[in-house]
C-alpha cells in the first residue's frame, strides 16, 4: 500500500462520454484480472476511517463513490449506509439499499455526477482480506453493477500502527481458477478467523491501493490538523492499544500451542513425522515469531514515542543552571 499524495485536481473531472464507453466496452469481462490499482482520495479515506472506528468491535458498510480511468478505481467520495453488524458479518438490507438509491439520486441533483463504484466495510482488529460472505456479496456486485471494487478496512490495527490499514479486492469469475502467482501476501490473522481466510483465498485478488487529494481537500485536510494535532501529541498508543496488544499476545500463544511441534514426550515415541509435515510445522512457528516481531515493533515505536514527549515536555531543569535564548542549558553565575 502506497502512502503517496499527489496533486488530482484533474482527476475529479466526470467525463460522461468516456464513462459510457467504458461500460460498452467491458473489458473486465475478457480479463478477470484487467483491474489493477485503486486511488482513493484524502477525505474520502478519512471519513471511511472514522466510520469504521466509531463501529467499534461491529462490522460497518458503506458505498464508495467515483468512477474508473484505464485499470483504475477513482475513487472520490463514500457515504455510510444504516446497517447495523456483528463481530463477524454485516449484510445490507432493504432499508439500506433504499436509503443507497435515495443518497444517490440526492447527490446527481446537487451536480456529483460520480456514480457508485464499490463499497467498504470493516474487519475490526482481524486484517483486510475477504471472507466467504464478503466474496459472495461482491460476486454478486461485478455480476450487476459493474465495475465495482470492494475495500476493507480494520480500524483497530489503524490505530495501533498509525496509519490506515486498507486492502481493495476483486472476485474471479465463477469457475476460474487463478495463477500461483496470485496467491495473497501472509498477513497475520487470528486463530478464530484462519479458516475462513485460508477457505476463500483463490476466490479473490488484491488491487494496489494509493492516495491522492485536490488542492481544496489539502486546505481541508490542513483546518482539521489545525484542530486535532493536540489530540495525536498528547495521545499514547501503548494506552489506547494495551486491550489490542493483550489479545494479539494470547493469540499468538494459542497458535504455538496448536501447533504439532508440541508434542509431549510420549506422544513423539509414538508417532513418526514426515519431512513434509515437520516442515509445515516449522512454518507455522516461524510464522507465529514472524507476528510476534511485529508486536514487538509497534510496541517499541510506541516506547520511543513516549520517551521523546518525555524527555520534551517533562524536561526538568537542575538547580543552579538555567536555559538560554536557543534552549541549552547554561551554567547560573
Amino acid at each position: 500500500m502506497q502512502t503517496e499524495f499527489n496533486d488530482g485536481d484533474v482527476l475529479f473531472r466526470y467525463d460522461e462520454l468516456q464513462g459510457t464507453a467504458i461500460q460498452q466496452q467491458k473489458p473486465w469481462g475478457r480479463n478477470p484480472h484487467f483491474f489493477k490499482h485503486v486511488r482513493i482520495t484524502g477525505n474520502a479515506l478519512i471519513k471511511m476511517a472514522k466510520h469504521c472506528r466509531s463501529g467499534g468491535n461491529l462490522e460497518v458498510m458503506g458505498m464508495l463513490c467515483g468512477k474508473t480511468a484505464g485499470d483504475t478505481f477513482l475513487v472520490l467520495d463514500c457515504f455510510a449506509l444504516p446497517v447495523v453488524g456483528t463481530e463477524t458479518r454485516v449484510n445490507a438490507q432493504a432499508e439500506a439499499y433504499e436509503y443507497m438509491v435515495s443518497f444517490v439520486q440526492a447527490r446527481q441533483q446537487v451536480g456529483r455526477r460520480e456514480h457508485v463504484i464499490g463499497w467498504y466495510h470493516s474487519h475490526p482488529g482481524y486484517g483486510c482480506w475477504m471472507s466467504g460472505i464478503d466474496c459472495s456479496t461482491q460476486l454478486l456486485n461485478q455480476q450487476y453493477t459493474e465495475p465495482f471494487v470492494a475495500l476493507v478496512i480494520d480500524p483497530v490495527r489503524t490505530c495501533a500502527s498509525g496509519r490506515v490499514n486498507v486492502g481493495a479486492f476483486r472476485t474471479f469469475p465463477l469457475g476460474y481458477s487463478p495463477p500461483d502467482d496470485t496467491r495473497l501476501k501472509y498477513q497475520t490473522v487470528p486463530t478464530n478467523k484462519i479458516k475462513d481466510f485460508g477457505v476463500h483465498a483463490n476466490q479473490y485478488y488484491c488491487l494496489n491501493t494509493s492516495f491522492f487529494k485536490s488542492s481544496r481537500v489539502s486546505a481541508v485536510l490542513a483546518a482539521a490538523w489545525n484542530n486535532y494535532w493536540v489530540n495525536t501529541l498528547s495521545s499514547s498508543p501503548l494506552h489506547t492499544n494495551q486491550t489490542f496488544v493483550a489479545g494479539q499476545i494470547t493469540d499468538i500463544a494459542e497458535k504455538v500451542m496448536l501447533s504439532d511441534c508440541l508434542e509431549s514426550p510420549h506422544q513423539k515415541k509414538n508417532s513418526v513425522c514426515t519431512s513434509k509435515v515437520a516442515a509445515a510445522q516449522h512454518c507455522k512457528l516461524l510464522l507465529s515469531a514472524y507476528d510476534g516481531s511485529i508486536i514487538s515493533m509497534e510496541q517499541t515505536k510506541g516506547s520511543a514515542s513516549r520517551a521523546l514527549k518525555e524527555s520534551i515536555f517533562n524536561f526538568a531543569v537542575k538547580p543552579g543552571k538555567v536555559l538560554s535564548n536557543q534552549g541549552t542549558l547554561v551554567r547560573e553565575r
